[in-house]
């Protein structure tokens, strides 16, 4: 099955902890990923920060949890339920989210307090998504614009620097000679970089 967002995850997170007992962040990961049947591969996908994508955002499901006063620190990477998390569980909720944890002052307050510029990140969070995939997100959206900026600066430049940009690129990565003999096949090759010279670069 696909990971769910970090807000699918706070009802089964709160209900772990219904317990009343001390709860470490490890063993909720281990605990959901097993009781929502989370293959080995759902398990190691892995955002760019090196954290996998499933205790991400069990991470920040605690976080939530937490500023709303639904769960409280046990201390370092340790959690448990809070009186008013029990009340919550006991209304049945068939799901929690950030709507949900609006009606609580202490969750209206951190979000109040956000500065505007991170405005965008907290409506990615409403979104389901973290601020890893947020800046993961934003990074491929970036290289890949990059890229086609590239692609079409390359397309409208005369054949000769492309012939030039390519011989660069073989000398960079250890394919032959130097720059300078690379440069003196192609000013012999005739065909104004019209076409690749055939000579080998040694």
């Amino acid at each position: 099955m696909a990971i769910p967002d970090y807000q699918m995850l706070m009802l089964p997170l709160l209900e772990l902890a219904s317990d009343g007992q001390e709860h470490t962040n490890a063993e909720a990961v281990e605990k959901l990923a097993a009781q929502l049947h989370l293959t080995e591969e759902d398990r190691r996908e892995m955002l760019p920060s090196g954290q996998t994508k499933f205790s991400n955002r069990v991470g920040w499901a605690r976080t939530y949890l937490g500023k709303a006063c639904l769960l409280e620190s046990a201390g370092r990477a340790r959690f448990k339920i809070t009186k008013r998390g029990r009340d919550l569980l006991a209304t049945n909720l068939p799901a929690i989210s950030n709507q949900v944890l609006e009606r609580y002052a202490e969750f209206r307050e951190f979000r109040e307090r956000t500065p505007q510029p991170n405005r965008a990140v907290i409506t990615n969070l409403e979104n389901g998504q973290t601020p890893e995939e947020l800046l993961a997100s934003t990074y491929q959206t970036i290289r890949r614009s990059l890229a086609d900026d590239l692609l079409k600066k390359i397309r409208e430049v005369p054949p000769s620097f492309f012939e030039s940009l390519v011989v660069d690129l073989l000398v960079a990565m250890g394919y032959g000679g130097s720059r300078k003999d690379a440069g003196q096949a192609l000013g012999r090759s005739g065909d104004d970089g019209s076409m690749a010279s055939s000579r080998r670069i040694n």
